[in-house]
């Protein structure tokens, strides 16, 4: 949906989505700092009105690798609320509301809104920009609800910026993967000298802004795997996010995370990853 405007001065973006999961479980998903980790990125969630929350983008968020914000709303298991800082240079706090609405068969409904209070337009684009953003990670929501709900989880991530353009960093990278041309359903198997990747193709994404091939995957672990690729200003990124799921996931992500460092500075042919 268009960003929205009303006369207070209020700019709005705003997305409903249907999740699996009993209102309990999709809470704990939304509005826990270990929820949060398990399909969007490391957060810390301290859980009470005024409680600070802290999400870890690493390097990617434009140099500042740790994004705080304060909890405005605590309302279990209905509603979450909350003010970040910082998000984009000098602009005003963007203040983020989730509600929760339980739907016949242990289905719920989320609805998100993302409000900035300013009657400058500067910040426009960045905010209509959280709607394209989103849709990838509730793709992993989904997979958790569905799947691991509440179980303990791991992330291995790393992302690189290789010499060339996106389109030839993309397909050195979805070959040396075997993922090119790959359609929903396909099931894939990384050959050898890759990390370890196998798993059946659960989305493929691609955009003016982002390309994405996310895997619903067996090893090294249960979980998801998003392999993407963007441009930032006018250097090409791409980047292997895997979401790992049970007991051994910390383990297997401690293992793991080097390999794709290693790995992605190899294919790429570049010494610029970070994890």
């Amino acid at each position: 949906m268009p960003l929205k405007r009303d006369d207070s001065g209020r700019r709005w973006v705003e997305m409903e989505f249907l999740v699996p999961g009993t209102p309990e479980q999709v809470w704990q998903a939304i509005a826990t700092g270990a929820g949060m980790t398990a399909w969007f990125t490391p957060t810390t969630v301290e859980e009470r009105v005024g409680g600070a929350i802290t999400f870890d983008f690493g390097e990617e968020n434009c140099g500042q690798e740790t994004q705080p914000g304060t909890v405005t709303g605590w309302d279990p298991p209905t509603r979450f609320a909350y003010e970040e800082y910082g998000w984009s240079g000098d602009a005003p706090p963007v203040a983020t509301e989730v509600t929760i609405t339980s739907r016949s068969g242990d289905r719920c409904v989320v609805r998100m809104v993302h409000s900035l209070f300013t009657e400058k337009d500067d910040w426009d684009d960045e905010l209509e920009s959280f709607e394209t953003g989103w849709p990838g990670f509730f793709e992993v929501l989904r997979v958790y609800l569905a799947d691991f709900p509440g179980a303990p989880s791991a992330l291995v991530h790393a992302t690189a910026t290789p010499a060339g353009g996106e389109s030839q960093a993309w397909k050195r990278l979805t070959e040396a993967l075997g993922i090119t041309g790959t359609d929903v359903g396909d099931r894939c198997q990384a050959p050898s000298g890759a990390p370890r990747l196998t798993g059946v193709v659960n989305r493929i994404h691609q955009d003016a802004n982002v390309r994405e091939v996310m895997l619903r995957i067996g090893e090294p672990a249960p979980g998801v795997a998003i392999i993407g690729a963007c441009t930032v200003g006018e250097q090409a990124r791409v980047m292997a996010t895997v979401y790992l799921y049970g007991q051994d996931a910390a383990d297997v992500a401690a293992a793991e995370q080097p390999k794709w460092a290693h790995w992605l500075r190899g294919v790429l042919d570049t010494a610029s990853v970070a994890t």
